[in-house]
């Protein structure tokens, strides 16, 4: 299965768009604690539109307690502009359960959990800009993810 982490996400708009996408594309949307946001807050409600209800999402008080909760054999994969390997070198078809994890929108993924697998930290090539919407950055990695796995 894939699995969108969104850690500490701060920005409904983006929460809402991301839940979206993992509607679409049949993966599951973790939402890592504290919250920038009300899971009732109308602008995430507006961005998922009235799929909202639909997504698999799981929300988790802590990192800690989500990989607790997760399958040894599951990959992790951060997403953030010091990334050493670009998105579409990843192998996303190693692990049945692949996560892809996003920082906040104002600070990124933090250091001390893309030091457990510094191979696996990866960057969206871009020019003119220091980063991109966390939801559009989302959608590029996902359906990355999903062509390598074969499509939906």
């Amino acid at each position: 299965m894939l699995h969108i982490v969104l850690y500490q996400p701060e920005i409904p708009h983006n929460t809402g768009a991301a839940g979206r996408l993992c509607l679409a594309t049949g993966a599951r949307l973790h939402l890592i604690k504290p919250l920038g946001f009300s899971l009732e807050d109308k602008y995430l409600k507006r961005s998922g539109l009235d799929y909202w209800a639909e997504v698999d999402v799981q929300v988790w008080d802590s990192w800690e307690e989500m990989q607790a909760a997760t399958s040894t054999e599951a990959e992790f994969f951060y997403v953030e502009v010091q990334g050493t390997k670009l998105h579409w070198e990843a192998d996303f078809t190693h692990s049945e359960d692949l996560y892809l994890v996003f920082g906040p929108e104002t600070r990124g993924v933090p250091e001390t959990l893309m030091q457990t697998s510094l191979d696996n930290v990866l960057r969206i090539p871009m020019l003119g800009t220091r980063s991109l919407n966390l939801a559009t950055a989302v959608a590029i990695t996902l359906y990355e993810a999903v062509r390598q796995r074969g499509g939906l």
